[in-house]
Protein backbone atom coordinates (compact mmCIF):
# COMPACT_ATOMS: atom_id res chain seq x y z
CA UNK A 1 0.00 0.00 0.00
CA UNK A 2 1.06 3.58 -1.11
CA UNK A 3 -0.65 5.61 1.23
CA UNK A 4 -2.38 7.65 -1.46
CA UNK A 5 0.37 8.95 -2.96
CA UNK A 6 1.38 9.28 -6.44
CA UNK A 7 2.39 5.51 -7.92
CA UNK A 8 5.30 5.24 -10.51
CA UNK A 9 4.00 3.04 -13.10
CA UNK A 10 6.36 1.15 -15.71
CA UNK A 11 5.15 -0.10 -19.03
CA UNK A 12 7.67 -3.30 -20.71
CA UNK A 13 6.31 -4.22 -24.05
CA UNK A 14 4.93 -0.25 -25.18
CA UNK A 15 3.02 -2.10 -28.38
CA UNK A 16 0.16 -1.85 -30.27
CA UNK A 17 -2.23 -2.37 -27.62
CA UNK A 18 -0.45 -0.74 -24.55
CA UNK A 19 -0.42 2.30 -27.07
CA UNK A 20 -3.99 1.95 -27.21
CA UNK A 21 -5.11 1.32 -24.20
CA UNK A 22 -2.50 0.99 -20.85
CA UNK A 23 -0.91 3.68 -21.37
CA UNK A 24 -3.58 5.72 -21.93
CA UNK A 25 -5.35 4.77 -19.27
CA UNK A 26 -2.30 5.19 -16.92
CA UNK A 27 -1.98 8.87 -17.85
CA UNK A 28 -5.47 9.75 -17.14
CA UNK A 29 -5.27 8.81 -13.59
CA UNK A 30 -3.78 11.57 -11.34
CA UNK A 31 -2.57 8.99 -8.79
CA UNK A 32 0.22 7.87 -11.39
CA UNK A 33 3.44 8.98 -12.95
CA UNK A 34 4.38 7.46 -15.94
CA UNK A 35 7.87 6.63 -15.08
CA UNK A 36 9.25 3.89 -17.41
CA UNK A 37 8.88 2.28 -20.71
CA UNK A 38 10.83 -0.03 -22.84
CA UNK A 39 10.42 -1.84 -26.21
CA UNK A 40 12.64 -2.67 -28.69
CA UNK A 41 13.42 -0.67 -31.35
CA UNK A 42 15.17 3.14 -30.69
CA UNK A 43 12.73 5.36 -32.53
CA UNK A 44 10.22 3.85 -31.86
CA UNK A 45 10.83 3.83 -27.76
CA UNK A 46 11.62 7.74 -28.01
CA UNK A 47 8.52 8.35 -29.52
CA UNK A 48 6.61 6.42 -27.13
CA UNK A 49 8.43 8.30 -24.46
CA UNK A 50 8.09 11.56 -25.78
CA UNK A 51 4.38 11.16 -26.93
CA UNK A 52 3.63 9.71 -23.47
CA UNK A 53 5.62 12.08 -21.13
CA UNK A 54 7.55 8.92 -19.57
CA UNK A 55 10.62 10.09 -17.48
CA UNK A 56 12.82 7.17 -18.97
CA UNK A 57 13.11 4.81 -21.50
CA UNK A 58 15.05 1.87 -22.32
CA UNK A 59 15.43 -0.98 -24.44
CA UNK A 60 16.40 -2.62 -21.25
CA UNK A 61 13.60 -4.10 -18.90
CA UNK A 62 15.84 -4.42 -16.00
CA UNK A 63 17.04 -0.57 -16.30
CA UNK A 64 13.16 0.19 -16.35
CA UNK A 65 12.99 -1.69 -13.28
CA UNK A 66 16.01 -0.53 -11.12
CA UNK A 67 13.84 2.64 -11.07
CA UNK A 68 11.76 0.62 -8.90
CA UNK A 69 8.12 1.49 -10.04
CA UNK A 70 5.45 1.33 -7.98
CA UNK A 71 3.50 -0.78 -10.70
CA UNK A 72 4.12 -2.78 -13.90
CA UNK A 73 2.39 -3.44 -17.25
CA UNK A 74 3.77 -6.55 -19.04
CA UNK A 75 2.66 -6.33 -22.63
CA UNK A 76 5.13 -7.59 -24.14
CA UNK A 77 4.78 -10.63 -27.42
CA UNK A 78 2.91 -13.75 -25.05
CA UNK A 79 6.53 -15.90 -24.72
CA UNK A 80 8.34 -12.75 -22.53
CA UNK A 81 5.47 -12.71 -19.79
CA UNK A 82 7.00 -15.04 -17.10
CA UNK A 83 10.45 -13.41 -17.77
CA UNK A 84 8.98 -10.09 -17.81
CA UNK A 85 6.15 -10.54 -14.78
CA UNK A 86 8.71 -12.18 -12.73
CA UNK A 87 11.50 -9.87 -13.07
CA UNK A 88 8.60 -6.92 -11.95
CA UNK A 89 7.50 -9.13 -8.90
CA UNK A 90 10.74 -9.28 -8.15
CA UNK A 91 11.64 -6.02 -8.24
CA UNK A 92 8.70 -5.47 -5.65
CA UNK A 93 5.72 -4.44 -8.25
CA UNK A 94 1.93 -4.65 -8.64
CA UNK A 95 2.18 -6.04 -11.94
CA UNK A 96 -0.54 -6.43 -15.00
CA UNK A 97 0.32 -9.12 -17.20
CA UNK A 98 -1.71 -9.51 -20.67
CA UNK A 99 -3.29 -12.12 -21.78
CA UNK A 100 -2.26 -15.12 -22.35
CA UNK A 101 -0.47 -15.08 -19.23
CA UNK A 102 1.78 -17.28 -20.43
CA UNK A 103 2.40 -19.94 -22.75
CA UNK A 104 3.44 -22.61 -20.23
CA UNK A 105 1.34 -23.78 -17.29
CA UNK A 106 4.37 -24.45 -14.79
CA UNK A 107 5.63 -20.70 -15.75
CA UNK A 108 2.01 -19.79 -14.61
CA UNK A 109 1.69 -21.14 -11.25
CA UNK A 110 5.59 -19.78 -10.61
CA UNK A 111 4.27 -16.08 -10.84
CA UNK A 112 1.34 -16.97 -8.67
CA UNK A 113 3.40 -18.41 -5.78
CA UNK A 114 6.10 -15.63 -6.44
CA UNK A 115 3.34 -12.99 -6.69
CA UNK A 116 1.81 -14.46 -2.85
CA UNK A 117 5.52 -14.75 -1.72
CA UNK A 118 6.32 -10.88 -2.22
CA UNK A 119 2.75 -9.74 -1.34
CA UNK A 120 2.25 -8.17 -4.52
CA UNK A 121 -0.69 -7.83 -6.62
CA UNK A 122 -0.74 -9.99 -10.18
CA UNK A 123 -3.65 -8.72 -12.32
CA UNK A 124 -4.37 -10.43 -15.76
CA UNK A 125 -5.79 -8.39 -18.51
CA UNK A 126 -9.01 -9.97 -19.10
CA UNK A 127 -10.81 -6.58 -19.60
CA UNK A 128 -14.65 -8.46 -19.97
CA UNK A 129 -14.41 -9.62 -16.20
CA UNK A 130 -14.59 -5.99 -15.47
CA UNK A 131 -17.73 -5.42 -17.64
CA UNK A 132 -20.55 -3.67 -15.58
CA UNK A 133 -22.61 -5.99 -13.22
CA UNK A 134 -19.80 -9.24 -13.81
CA UNK A 135 -19.36 -9.16 -10.39
CA UNK A 136 -22.64 -9.54 -9.59
CA UNK A 137 -23.27 -12.09 -11.86
CA UNK A 138 -19.81 -14.20 -10.09
CA UNK A 139 -21.78 -13.82 -7.19
CA UNK A 140 -24.86 -14.46 -8.01
CA UNK A 141 -23.31 -17.99 -9.68
CA UNK A 142 -20.83 -18.94 -6.37
CA UNK A 143 -23.33 -18.28 -4.41
CA UNK A 144 -25.77 -20.72 -6.01
CA UNK A 145 -28.30 -19.14 -8.60
CA UNK A 146 -28.12 -22.47 -10.26
CA UNK A 147 -27.14 -24.45 -7.94
CA UNK A 148 -24.08 -26.98 -8.18
CA UNK A 149 -22.74 -26.23 -11.47
CA UNK A 150 -22.95 -29.48 -13.72
CA UNK A 151 -22.26 -28.28 -17.35
CA UNK A 152 -21.18 -25.48 -19.31
CA UNK A 153 -20.67 -23.88 -22.14
CA UNK A 154 -19.08 -21.06 -23.94
CA UNK A 155 -19.09 -19.77 -27.53
CA UNK A 156 -16.45 -17.29 -28.16
CA UNK A 157 -16.31 -16.05 -31.69
CA UNK A 158 -14.19 -12.61 -33.09
CA UNK A 159 -13.17 -10.60 -35.75
CA UNK A 160 -9.28 -11.56 -35.40
CA UNK A 161 -9.18 -13.56 -38.48
CA UNK A 162 -6.74 -10.89 -39.98
CA UNK A 163 -4.51 -10.77 -37.21
CA UNK A 164 -3.94 -14.80 -37.66
CA UNK A 165 -4.06 -15.42 -41.02
CA UNK A 166 -2.66 -13.01 -44.29
CA UNK A 167 -0.15 -10.20 -44.08
CA UNK A 168 -2.38 -7.08 -43.64
CA UNK A 169 -3.64 -7.37 -39.97
CA UNK A 170 -6.40 -5.22 -38.82
CA UNK A 171 -7.74 -2.29 -41.29
CA UNK A 172 -7.10 0.14 -38.18
CA UNK A 173 -3.81 -0.84 -37.40
CA UNK A 174 -2.68 1.39 -40.57
CA UNK A 175 -3.65 4.66 -38.76
CA UNK A 176 -2.84 2.93 -34.96
CA UNK A 177 0.27 4.24 -33.35
CA UNK A 178 1.84 1.07 -33.45
CA UNK A 179 2.09 -1.58 -35.65
CA UNK A 180 2.29 -4.91 -34.14
CA UNK A 181 4.89 -7.61 -36.07
CA UNK A 182 3.05 -10.57 -37.51
CA UNK A 183 5.14 -12.74 -35.77
CA UNK A 184 3.85 -11.88 -32.07
CA UNK A 185 0.06 -13.59 -33.80
CA UNK A 186 1.38 -15.72 -36.32
CA UNK A 187 3.85 -17.69 -34.54
CA UNK A 188 2.65 -20.61 -33.47
CA UNK A 189 6.10 -21.64 -31.34
CA UNK A 190 5.50 -17.74 -29.84
CA UNK A 191 1.31 -18.32 -28.74
CA UNK A 192 -0.11 -17.81 -31.98
CA UNK A 193 -3.51 -18.47 -33.09
CA UNK A 194 -6.80 -18.03 -31.66
CA UNK A 195 -6.92 -20.34 -28.70
CA UNK A 196 -4.04 -18.31 -27.11
CA UNK A 197 -5.09 -15.06 -28.45
CA UNK A 198 -8.72 -15.02 -27.75
CA UNK A 199 -10.11 -17.86 -26.23
CA UNK A 200 -8.04 -16.74 -23.82
CA UNK A 201 -10.42 -14.08 -22.88
CA UNK A 202 -13.62 -16.07 -22.47
CA UNK A 203 -12.00 -18.94 -20.70
CA UNK A 204 -11.27 -16.75 -18.05
CA UNK A 205 -14.21 -15.24 -17.87
CA UNK A 206 -16.28 -18.16 -17.24
CA UNK A 207 -13.44 -19.69 -14.80
CA UNK A 208 -14.09 -16.51 -12.93
CA UNK A 209 -18.03 -16.43 -12.63
CA UNK A 210 -18.18 -20.04 -11.57
CA UNK A 211 -15.43 -20.90 -10.07
CA UNK A 212 -14.61 -24.05 -12.02
CA UNK A 213 -11.08 -25.55 -12.23
CA UNK A 214 -10.23 -27.56 -15.26
CA UNK A 215 -8.87 -31.35 -15.04
CA UNK A 216 -8.51 -32.86 -18.36
CA UNK A 217 -9.71 -32.08 -21.98
CA UNK A 218 -10.00 -33.36 -25.58
CA UNK A 219 -10.00 -30.81 -28.14
CA UNK A 220 -9.66 -30.35 -31.75
CA UNK A 221 -8.22 -27.56 -34.30
CA UNK A 222 -9.04 -26.30 -37.80
CA UNK A 223 -5.32 -24.96 -38.27
CA UNK A 224 -4.01 -23.24 -41.36
CA UNK A 225 0.02 -22.67 -41.84
CA UNK A 226 -0.04 -23.83 -38.31
CA UNK A 227 -2.38 -21.61 -36.89
CA UNK A 228 -5.34 -22.46 -35.39
CA UNK A 229 -8.12 -20.82 -36.62
CA UNK A 230 -10.99 -22.53 -34.93
CA UNK A 231 -10.90 -24.46 -31.31
CA UNK A 232 -13.76 -26.65 -29.68
CA UNK A 233 -12.97 -28.75 -26.71
CA UNK A 234 -14.62 -31.11 -24.48
CA UNK A 235 -13.86 -30.45 -20.59
CA UNK A 236 -14.01 -32.05 -17.62
CA UNK A 237 -13.78 -29.95 -14.60
CA UNK A 238 -12.17 -30.79 -10.96
CA UNK A 239 -15.96 -31.63 -9.10
CA UNK A 240 -17.19 -33.59 -11.83
CA UNK A 241 -18.97 -30.82 -13.89
CA UNK A 242 -18.62 -30.83 -17.47
CA UNK A 243 -18.12 -28.75 -20.10
CA UNK A 244 -18.01 -27.60 -23.79
CA UNK A 245 -15.34 -24.41 -24.87
CA UNK A 246 -15.25 -23.28 -28.87
CA UNK A 247 -14.85 -20.57 -30.79
CA UNK A 248 -12.83 -19.03 -33.96
CA UNK A 249 -11.94 -16.11 -35.98
CA UNK A 250 -15.16 -16.17 -37.87
CA UNK A 251 -16.91 -12.66 -36.95
CA UNK A 252 -16.14 -9.45 -40.09
CA UNK A 253 -13.73 -7.06 -39.22
CA UNK A 254 -15.83 -4.36 -37.48
CA UNK A 255 -18.19 -7.32 -36.07
CA UNK A 256 -18.82 -7.09 -31.98
CA UNK A 257 -17.40 -10.72 -30.61
CA UNK A 258 -19.56 -13.35 -30.21
CA UNK A 259 -19.65 -14.24 -26.47
CA UNK A 260 -22.13 -16.70 -25.29
CA UNK A 261 -22.36 -18.76 -22.36
CA UNK A 262 -24.71 -21.23 -20.47
CA UNK A 263 -23.83 -22.49 -17.25
CA UNK A 264 -26.08 -25.04 -15.94
CA UNK A 265 -27.08 -26.41 -12.72
CA UNK A 266 -28.81 -28.61 -10.24
CA UNK A 267 -31.57 -25.68 -9.67
CA UNK A 268 -31.65 -23.70 -12.68
CA UNK A 269 -29.29 -22.38 -15.64
CA UNK A 270 -28.27 -19.28 -16.83
CA UNK A 271 -27.93 -17.96 -20.42
CA UNK A 272 -25.41 -15.11 -20.14
CA UNK A 273 -25.17 -13.51 -24.26
CA UNK A 274 -22.57 -11.02 -23.53
CA UNK A 275 -22.92 -9.34 -27.50
CA UNK A 276 -26.64 -8.84 -27.05
CA UNK A 277 -26.41 -7.42 -23.54
CA UNK A 278 -28.68 -10.03 -22.56
CA UNK A 279 -28.35 -11.89 -18.91
CA UNK A 280 -30.98 -14.47 -17.82
CA UNK A 281 -31.69 -17.02 -14.79
CA UNK A 282 -34.05 -19.18 -14.75
CA UNK A 283 -34.53 -21.78 -11.06
CA UNK A 284 -36.49 -24.58 -11.13
CA UNK A 285 -38.37 -22.86 -8.01
CA UNK A 286 -39.62 -20.20 -9.96
CA UNK A 287 -37.35 -17.29 -8.82
CA UNK A 288 -35.39 -15.26 -11.15
CA UNK A 289 -32.95 -13.40 -9.83
CA UNK A 290 -32.59 -10.07 -12.84
CA UNK A 291 -28.94 -8.67 -14.34
CA UNK A 292 -30.39 -4.85 -15.50
CA UNK A 293 -27.68 -4.72 -17.99
CA UNK A 294 -28.65 -1.01 -20.40
CA UNK A 295 -27.65 -1.94 -24.03
CA UNK A 296 -24.02 -1.24 -25.05
CA UNK A 297 -22.89 -1.99 -21.19
CA UNK A 298 -21.02 -4.95 -21.95
CA UNK A 299 -19.23 -3.62 -25.35
CA UNK A 300 -15.92 -5.07 -24.45
CA UNK A 301 -13.23 -2.79 -23.16
CA UNK A 302 -9.66 -3.43 -21.38
CA UNK A 303 -9.76 -0.28 -18.95
CA UNK A 304 -11.19 -2.28 -15.81
CA UNK A 305 -7.48 -4.21 -15.80
CA UNK A 306 -5.64 -1.20 -15.41
CA UNK A 307 -7.78 0.31 -13.25
CA UNK A 308 -7.49 -2.08 -10.94
CA UNK A 309 -3.74 -2.32 -10.81
CA UNK A 310 -3.78 0.86 -9.56
CA UNK A 311 -6.10 0.54 -7.26
CA UNK A 312 -4.84 -2.49 -5.54
CA UNK A 313 -1.57 -0.54 -5.19
CA UNK A 314 -3.76 1.86 -3.47
CA UNK A 315 -5.13 -0.59 -0.91
CA UNK A 316 -8.14 -0.44 -2.25
CA UNK A 317 -10.84 -2.74 -4.91
CA UNK A 318 -10.90 -6.20 -5.93
CA UNK A 319 -8.80 -7.92 -8.21
CA UNK A 320 -11.19 -9.78 -10.63
CA UNK A 321 -8.82 -10.91 -13.20
CA UNK A 322 -6.71 -12.93 -10.43
CA UNK A 323 -3.62 -14.47 -11.43
CA UNK A 324 -4.70 -17.96 -10.56
CA UNK A 325 -7.32 -18.02 -12.89
CA UNK A 326 -4.89 -17.06 -15.72
CA UNK A 327 -2.93 -19.82 -14.73
CA UNK A 328 -6.10 -22.05 -14.67
CA UNK A 329 -6.61 -20.44 -18.30
CA UNK A 330 -2.90 -20.85 -19.46
CA UNK A 331 -3.73 -24.63 -18.45
CA UNK A 332 -6.62 -25.51 -20.24
CA UNK A 333 -5.09 -23.52 -23.41
CA UNK A 334 -1.98 -25.49 -22.92
CA UNK A 335 -3.62 -29.07 -22.48
CA UNK A 336 -6.46 -28.02 -25.44
CA UNK A 337 -3.55 -27.28 -28.07
CA UNK A 338 -1.77 -30.48 -26.78
CA UNK A 339 -4.86 -32.93 -27.39
CA UNK A 340 -5.59 -30.94 -30.68
CA UNK A 341 -1.97 -31.90 -32.12
CA UNK A 342 -2.52 -35.62 -30.46
CA UNK A 343 -5.82 -36.11 -32.56
CA UNK A 344 -8.29 -35.19 -29.53
CA UNK A 345 -6.57 -37.61 -27.26
CA UNK A 346 -7.57 -36.40 -23.66
CA UNK A 347 -4.80 -34.41 -21.69
CA UNK A 348 -4.87 -33.62 -18.36
CA UNK A 349 -4.35 -29.51 -17.48
CA UNK A 350 -1.69 -28.99 -15.42
CA UNK A 351 -2.71 -27.84 -11.49
CA UNK A 352 -0.90 -25.90 -8.63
Amino acid sequence: MTGGRRLRAAVIGAGWYAAENHIPVLRGRADVELDGVCRLGAAELERARAHFGFAFASEDYRAVLARAPDVVVVASPHALHHEHAAAALDAGAHVLCEKPFTLDPAEAWDLVRRARARGRHLVIANGYNYLPHMAELAALLRDGAVGRIEQVGCQFSSATRPVFSGATGFRRWQTSFFRPDRATWQDPAAGGGFAYGQLSHSIALLLWLTGLRPATVSARSFDEAGIDLHDAASIGFVDGAIGAVFGGAAVPEGGRARLRLSIAGSEGIADIDVDLDRCVIERFDGTAPRLAVAPGEWIYHCRGPVHALVDLAQGRGVNQSPADIGADTTALIAAMRQSARAGAQPVACHAE
